[in-house]
């Protein structure tokens, strides 16, 4: 200090120079010792601090000099600086130290390029600016200095030294009373200085404007400074700008850029397109909200977020819309949008008024082409009466135009706003009331225009309030009393609404207007107006009859008319007149209308345009209801035979069998098994052993004197025939010993049977193991037939007759048990019981054995065809349960054993007739058998010479083609269809005369082998009847029948008389009546009448002529085949009607079309064909021909006559339940004609082709009809199904007809019906059958999947079972749904979901079994959802997407709960990956849509939050937006704790994104901004820094403000670290982790973190706001 002493006395001498140059003295000696001492420390300090003028000036120039010339740090100069400001007491002083400070600022800014500032409190400006209030001004040109000498450094660095000072002078501001005008200086002056850099001034400008934002709004001051601050960076700005314009071209370029840049947003020309297109959307949803928010207000149903809407929100909606009322094509839906507007916020009125004024003048001198904007304008102005005071203000706008001398369309105008106005207030109807007189009409007789708006106008007022129209009668009047038609039209419709309300008394009404009902006929308007009109005089058309009839008469003209000049004018007249009628009774419309009943019917079959016929529909249903409910109550007669076929069966028994005795049976076996029962003549009745055990003795007897007659003569067809005549044998034995009346026996039926059939099994097992051959052939036969008609609870009695027939099969040494028990088994293998899937294996791997083991013919041909039976059976369900066993065993599913018979039996087809490699090898193309070849050439060779065997033994390669031929129904299960197509083509290139007209190019033909013709003649009916049925084929009959004709012709021409020929004449005339019955017994195909008659007279020559008895044979069952019988035909059987009774066709007809026996042209040929058959049957010479008779007459009888014929089949392959119908209807009935006018329907026979919408409307009549009468309505609906195909070619193309409808009605029809009659249940069944399922077309399968609910009401338990277990089984593997594109699935499973819906709730369905399967559909179902409709990104993909998911949503809401909760269950979102996660995302969705909905507490999406928000944000958006959407229905105290705990994950979460998307959904949902705002990803963060700060500050919000922002802070710091870090390519190493695929959107979380945070600065302390103000963005 000594040394300093001497130099600081000088100081104080009084002489300013000296006190100077003492100063300066004091630092020489700083600078030689260091300022770093204490001595030099106090030396600087006492300087600074002295009172005198001269030296601190002094003093502080010289620690600048020393700190510039490198003795002394400038942060220690600083320092030194800063302290003695902080100290200074004398207001002289401040300026000094504030300049020395800026001084060192700009040198140490400019020498030292990383000089940087700890915190915002250590920045030297901060310091200055918190020590010393007096330090502000010299402070603000400290800045100014600070950035003009430091320019050429960079504003960039300038930018980032002066944004902390910045940053804390502006939030200091409510802290501090001088702040606020420091603030608006240094923003004033930094806005001057950045003039003067035409450059980087728009860069000072933006740092400034950035500030702007940190600006407090508290109170009006604080308000008045941001917007002067405002004011003077937009003059800056403007001086700036102008600067710029006058510079060079590369400047000027820099400033258009700008420009564009502010004007586009950067957004190129395609996407201004596609965001037209949004703000045309917008625009529209816009109105939508505003008028749902006008009705909720009228409901008290407004929620607060709508309500928060009403407030401040209209105004600005109003001035965005109105911008677009001049846009070229938004500006109708703007003009719709403000007056919804309007609507909802009356208030907007004067606003909206003079806005439409504004328009109006400038669309007047706009031209023509804004005529269509300027009446829309005007169209706004009824809306905004809503409001009192606006009232008077529209009445003064319109009342200016309705000046008499005003323009025409003017005048007329206005009249219409008037009106309008008076639809949304009464106060304006005196003056609607004074232009409407009736005078005015006189008056504007010439001005048609004015007419018609006053008329419409006189309309609209009856319609809306008919108390108002009264007053107007009289001008109403004057209406109708109008030349001009549309003006009367008016006058009728006005009338109409004023009887409608019944003010006014139509009849009264009608006595005075009738006469001016005079053109009607001319003029379609005046017709529609009228048949509005005398609707209503419906009501009392009994007490006013007469004129009733000509209103009905006028209604029924117009109604019946054909004009067709006036197009679519008349038809809606037509529609309207029937529609009109609809109203009046039945009684008065038959006693008004002359032959109604016939006429109506004319009518409607004649029609075919759609809309007519769909009005026409409804009269003629309520026809049909009241004819239902007045119907007389027929007594039922016993019905008489008319028929002398059925007379001569009637009597076939008692004539054949009237001895009674057991030698008649003997003689005659065949026609005893199927004509008469075996009971004991001498039973009591008593129910005692005794007769019991006399009981079976006697058919015991019969059992082994029947099979002791019956020779087969190895012939596998008679033991084909044999099989089916014990059927009836077995059934009588088993009647009788269940109705047998043994109080021993259980009463339950069920069990009974079982015992019975179990002792009758017994029985025969014991006498065919002791039987001969010939008897024991029959015995095994008659044990298939036994288990054919057994019920299902016997199936233990089939598994062991199985059993006992297995034992025999396998022994090789006797031939005659071996290939009778092979054709049993095939029968009995489709007898047993669904669960005994594993003996059904052990049969046909069985017969498969013995088929290649065996070295005789006849048993493999036996095996052949008993594995043909057995296909009947495969596949006909979802392998499952013990089929799984089998794999896990090694063995074979249905589908592989099939695979194995068909190449089993083509290998022994190929081995035996080698001509038939070629097709086989055709069909192994389309059937693929494997890896081995079907034969080889060996083994062919084998074969080929062996003549003898093949003659003797026949029958045994033909059995091969029949069992081949029944394996096709498995292979159409399978979907094989092209090998059930190359089947039936191979059986018609076998048969000699038929296959010139069939040629498959694939196949390569070569003469076939006699026995191929056999079996295919055989075979080829049936197969063909199956491809018919299925729609495999077309039409395509009668060349065949021909090929038939021309086969047995040659062979009847041709004098042999060996097996071969035998055997091929007796199979094609059985096929040639087989053929006839399959086409005609359908009812679909009609056949010319000559060419039956010409078949039927060529087979009668077979048994008419001397020929071998088997060719009589043959030829007596072609005939009875023909006329029904189904002799042979143990599978294929279809149901067909149950009595003889003939057609209503003429006698004269020349088409054969149904059963010939029912055929009347075909009834005097059919009954001599019957007579001489019984005949032969009585007395003939050859005792074998007379059993052949007898036999296939009893095979007829037994068809017509059996109950048993029509059920057993039925319950055994179609479990549906059903109930025969017998309705008796009077001949004029409606039902009764439609029902005779569609089973005439036919294209190939009827002259004028009816229209397809024509057959559909009737259809669509009788479907509501509450019974039918007794057809054939299995060929009536399949003639319908396949009506449109026939005729589309030949239609009126300008004719609306929608493709697939006509086959819709169809199953419509079939739907409705099919509980009475079961021709239609069997066809929904059929058609709901997998196999056929898949074959339909996509529309019917939509519609059967839609009407799921009509076939559980007609379907039993069993069939239900398996329906859902295909439809399971077609959503989950089959080819044809999977070749749908994506839409036609999706139409698909909407359909079933619409289905499930319409399903659940039904009693029906409330079986715990029914609910399972139901449950198991609609959990496949929502495996196959898309993920969610916004993820598609085209249109018509979001519609088919919505669309699903809006049935799906519907069905689980009525699903059972506990099943609904538990498969929604959600995983553990951020555990699971790729289909889980997505599966996640999906039971999200919907229980998000499912609480829109109602069916679920809002309480369920609580569980969601942690599953959702810590989330990946890739797939889960739709989630999100479903979820906040769920919310809005939710209380305001639920929605907040959402809120709030969205923003706690966002701070722990490793997706921030996830959470903040949900943040902004929430907060753009809740804020009044809404409307405005954008549903996308990007834009709801972007705009979470308005939307969340509006959601606060709402008072229903602003509880949980504070806590929100809190947390908001963590988050966005936490965002800022981890954006910092990546920005710097590290990993962040935070405590809460976040995942790398967040990393590419970091920098955009942190920039809307910081926004959001700025705009909510006022809920932090100063600390956080200053951290917050200083954060540098990457």
């Amino acid at each position: 200090m000594d040394s300093y002493s001497l130099l600081l006395e000088r100081i104080r001498a009084p002489q300013p120079s000296i006190q100077r140059f003492a100063v300066i003295s004091v630092f020489e000696k700083l600078r030689s010792d260091g300022p770093d001492s204490d001595a030099a420390r106090t030396a600087l300090s006492h300087c600074l601090r002295s009172k005198a003028a001269p030296v601190v000036d002094q003093t502080v120039r010289e620690v600048c000099r020393i700190v510039k010339g490198g003795k002394m740090r400038v942060s220690q100069g600083l320092l030194e600086l800063q302290a003695a400001l902080e100290g200074c007491d004398d207001p002289r002083f401040v300026d000094v130290f504030v300049k020395g400070i800026g001084f060192l600022c700009r040198f140490g800014f400019r020498n030292d390029l990383s000089w940087r500032f700890e915190s915002v409190e250590g920045h030297p400006f901060v310091k200055v600016l918190s020590s010393q209030a007096e330090a502000q001004a010299e402070l603000v040109q400290q800045v100014l200095l600070f950035i003009s000498q430091n320019m050429s450094m960079g504003f960039a660095r300038i930018s980032e030294f002066l944004r902390p000072f910045l940053m804390f002078s502006v939030l200091r501001i409510p802290f501090s009373v001088s702040s606020s005008s420091f603030v608006k200086q240094l923003i004033s002056s930094m806005a001057s200085v950045s003039c003067s850099f035409p450059l980087e001034g728009m860069l000072i400008i933006k740092l400034l404007a950035g500030c702007l934002k940190y600006f407090p709004r508290n109170n009006p001051e604080e308000l008045k400074y941001l917007i002067c601050s405002t004011e003077y960076l937009v003059d800056a700005s403007m001086v700036i700008l102008k600067q710029a314009v006058a510079t060079k071209m590369d400047q000027s370029s820099l400033s258009n850029s700008y420009f564009l840049k502010l004007v586009c947003n950067g957004m190129s020309e395609s996407e201004c397109k596609r965001r037209h297109g949004e703000q045309n959307s917008w625009v529209s949803q816009l109105r939508e909200y505003s008028l749902m928010i006008a009705g909720r207000q009228k409901s008290a149903l407004i929620s607060q977020c709508q309500e928060n809407l009403l407030t401040g929100m209209p105004l600005l909606l109003c001035a965005i819309i109105s911008v677009l009322v001049v846009h070229p094509t938004l500006a109708n839906s703007a003009v719709d949008s403000l007056a919804a507007i309007g609507i909802m916020d009356p208030k907007m009125g004067v606003p909206l008024l003079l806005s439409v004024l504004f328009y109006n003048k400038i669309f007047c001198h706009s031209g023509s082409k804004s005529h269509a904007i300027l009446l829309k304008l005007l169209g706004m102005l009824p809306s905004l009466a809503s409001h009192s005071v606006m009232v008077p203000l529209i009445v003064q706008t319109i009342l200016p135009m309705l000046h008499k001398d005003a323009r025409q369309v003017l005048y007329a105008t206005a009249v219409r706003l008037l009106s309008k106005t008076w639809e949304v207030t009464d106060r304006v109807f005196g003056s609607l009331q004074g232009i409407l007189q009736p005078l005015a009409f006189s008056e504007f007789v010439s001005e048609r225009n004015i007419c018609m708006s006053m008329a419409a106008s006189v309309r609209d007022v009856c319609k809306q309030n008919p108390d108002r129209g009264v007053d107007l009668i009289l001008t109403v009047s004057a209406c109708i009393e109008s030349q001009d038609p549309t003006i009367k039209a008016f006058g009728f419709e006005s009338i109409g609404h004023l009887c409608e309300a019944d003010v006014v008394d139509f009849y009264t009404a009608w006595d005075v207007i009738a006469k001016h009902v005079v053109d009607y006929s001319v003029h379609p308007n005046v017709a529609y107006g009228l048949c509005n009109l005398l609707r209503w005089g419906a009501m009392d058309a009994e007490a006013y009859s007469e004129a009733s009839k000509s209103v009905m008469q006028i209604l029924w003209e117009i109604g019946t008319s054909r004009y067709t000049g006036s197009g679519t004018t008349w038809i809606k007249a037509r529609t309207s007149a029937f529609e009109s009628l609809t109203h009046y009774e039945v009684e008065h419309i038959r006693k008004g209308i002359p032959d109604f009943h016939r006429r109506s019917i004319e009518s409607l079959i004649s029609e075919d345009n759609l809309e007519v016929l769909r009005a026409m529909e409804s009269l003629e249903v309520k026809i049909i209801t009241f004819e239902h409910i007045t119907r007389r109550r027929l007594v039922k007669e016993k019905r008489v035979m008319v028929n002398k076929v059925e007379k001569l069966l009637d009597v076939f028994p008692q004539v054949m069998f009237s001895s009674g005795k057991s030698r008649d049976a003997r003689e005659l076996p065949g026609a005893a098994l199927l004509s008469i029962a075996f009971n004991p003549k001498d039973m009591r009745g008593q129910g005692t052993s005794k007769e019991f055990l006399k009981l079976h003795v006697s058919y015991e007897n019969a059992l082994m004197e029947m099979a002791e007659s019956l020779q087969l003569s190895r012939n596998i067809l008679l033991a084909l025939l044999s099989l089916q005549s014990w059927k009836p044998f077995m059934h009588h034995w088993m009647r009788s010993v269940i109705t047998f009346p043994d109080a021993k026996v259980l009463p339950n039926v069920s069990n009974k049977g079982s015992k019975a059939a179990d002792d009758i099994l017994k029985s025969m097992c014991r006498i065919a193991e002791e039987s001969i051959p010939r008897s024991a052939e029959n015995i095994a036969l008659a044990i298939g037939a036994l288990c054919m008609i057994l019920p299902p609870s016997a199936h233990a009695v089939t598994s062991t007759a199985s059993k006992f027939l297995l034992k025999w099969l396998f022994q090789y040494e006797h031939e005659h048990r071996q290939w009778s028990a092979a054709i049993s088994l095939g029968l009995i293998s489709s007898c047993l019981h669904a669960t005994d899937s594993r003996h059904k294996f052990v049969i046909i791997t069985g017969l498969l054995e013995v088929a290649s083991n065996s070295k005789s013919i006849l048993v493999k041909g036996a095996c052949g065809v008993g594995l043909g039976f057995t296909c009947q059976d495969l596949l006909t369900r979802v392998e499952a349960g013990d089929v799984s066993n089998l794999e896990e065993a090694g063995e074979i599913t249905e589908a592989t054993l099939l695979g194995n018979i068909v190449q089993l039996l083509c290998s022994m087809i190929c081995q035996l007739c080698p001509s038939s490699f070629d097709s086989l090898q055709s069909l192994c193309k389309s059937f693929p058998l494997g890896t081995d070849d079907i034969c080889t050439e060996e083994t062919v060779d084998l074969y080929s010479n062996n003549d003898n065997n093949m003659e003797e033994d026949i029958w045994g390669v033909a059995a091969l083609v029949l069992g081949l031929a029944n394996s096709i129904v498995a292979m159409y299960r399978v979907g094989a269809h092209d090998a059930v197509l190359k089947i039936k083509d191979m059986l018609i290139s076998w048969i000699p005369q038929i296959n010139s007209s069939y040629q498959d190019t694939s196949i390569h033909y070569k003469k076939p082998e006699i026995p191929l013709s056999v079996g295919s003649c055989l075979a080829l009916p049936t197969v063909v009847a199956f491809c018919h049925r299925t729609e495999l084929m077309d039409d395509e009959l009668d060349p065949l029948v021909d090929g038939y004709r021309a086969l047995i012709s040659e062979l009847l021409t041709v004098k042999k008389s060996g097996t071969y020929h035998q055997s091929l004449l007796m199979a094609s005339c059985i096929g040639a009546g087989n053929l006839l019955s399959c086409i005609l017994n359908e009812g679909v195909h009609s056949m010319k009448a000559d060419d039956v008659k010409s078949l039927l007279e060529l087979i009668r020559n077979t048994y008419t002529k001397p020929y071998p008895p088997a060719v009589h044979l043959g030829g007596m069952l072609g005939v009875v085949n023909a006329l029904g019988a189904g002799a042979g035909t143990l599978t294929h059987t279809y149901p067909q009607r149950s009595s003889l009774q003939t057609d209503h066709e003429a006698k004269d007809s020349s088409y054969v079309r149904g059963p010939v026996l029912s055929s009347l042209v075909c009834e005097p040929l059919c009954t001599s064909l019957m007579q001489e058959m019984f005949l032969v049957a009585q007395d003939s010479k050859d005792r074998q021909i007379q059993r052949y008779a007898a036999w296939a007459l009893s095979f007829l009888r037994h068809r017509w006559w059996s109950k048993e014929s029509h059920t057993v089949n039925a319950s055994r392959n179609n479990p549906i339940e059903s109930k025969p119908i017998s309705h008796s209807f009077a001949e004029d009935s409606t039902v009764w004609q439609l029902c005779l006018w569609l089973m005439d329907l036919n294209a190939s026979e009827m002259g004028t082709i009816t229209h397809v919408n024509t057959v559909a409307t009737i259809l669509r009549c009788l479907s509501q009809a509450p019974r039918l009468p007794s057809l054939d309505w299995g060929a009536i609906v399949r003639r319908c199904m396949k009506y449109e195909d026939q005729v589309s070619s030949v239609l009126n193309p300008n004719i609306v007809l929608k493709k697939g409808a006509l086959r819709e009605e169809c199953i419509r029809f079939s739907l409705a019906h099919a509980n009475q009659v079961s021709p239609l249940l069997f066809f929904v069944d059929e058609l709901s059958d997998i196999s056929r399922f898949r074959m339909l077309e996509l529309n019917l399968q939509s519609f059967l999947l839609r009407h799921l609910a009509d076939a559980i009401k007609i379907f039993s338990g069993s069939r239900l079972e398996k329906l859902f277990d295909d439809i399971v089984d077609y959503f989950s593997s089959s080819t044809s749904y999977q070749s749908y594109n994506p839409d036609q699935k999706s139409l698909l499973r909407t359909s079933f979901w619409s289905g499930l819906y319409h399903s659940l709730g039904e009693s029906s369905t409330e079986v715990p079994e029914y609910i399972s399967n139901m449950e198991k559909c609609m959990e496949l179902l929502f495996c196959l959802l898309p993920a969610s409709p916004c993820e598609d990104g085209l249109v018509e993909k979001q519609a088919s997407s919505e669309n699903e998911w809006s049935e799906a949503v519907r069905c689980l809401g009525k699903a059972p709960k506990d099943w609904l909760m538990d498969i929604l269950q959600v995983p553990e979102m951020n555990l699971v990956r790729g289909s889980h996660f997505a599966k996640g995302v999906k039971k999200i969705f919907a229980k998000a849509k499912l609480v829109l909905t109602g069916s679920m507490p809002v309480t369920e999406l609580r569980m969601l939050k942690p599953h959702m928000l810590n989330t990946e944000s890739d797939g889960i958006w739709c989630a999100l937006v479903e979820v906040v959407a769920a919310l809005q229905c939710a209380e305001g105290s639920i929605k907040r704790q959402w809120l709030l705990d969205a923003v706690e994950i966002s701070c722990i979460t490793k997706y921030p994104s996830t959470a903040l998307q949900f943040l902004g959904l929430l907060s753009s949902s809740c804020c009044k901004y809404m409307p405005l705002l954008i549903l996308d990803r990007v834009a709801v963060l972007s705009d979470l820094p308005v939307t969340l700060p509006s959601l606060l500050s709402d008072s229903n919000w602003l509880v949980i403000a504070k806590p929100v922002v809190l947390n908001l802070w963590a988050s966005t710091e936490r965002i800022y670290a981890w954006a910092m870090q990546v920005a710097s390519g590290n990993d962040f190493s935070g405590s809460a982790p976040i995942d790398r695929s967040e990393s590419s959107m970091s920098v955009s979380l942190a920039q809307v973190m910081h926004s959001t945070c700025v705009s909510l600065k006022d809920y932090l302390p100063f600390e956080k706001q200053l951290r917050l103000a200083n954060m540098v963005l990457p």
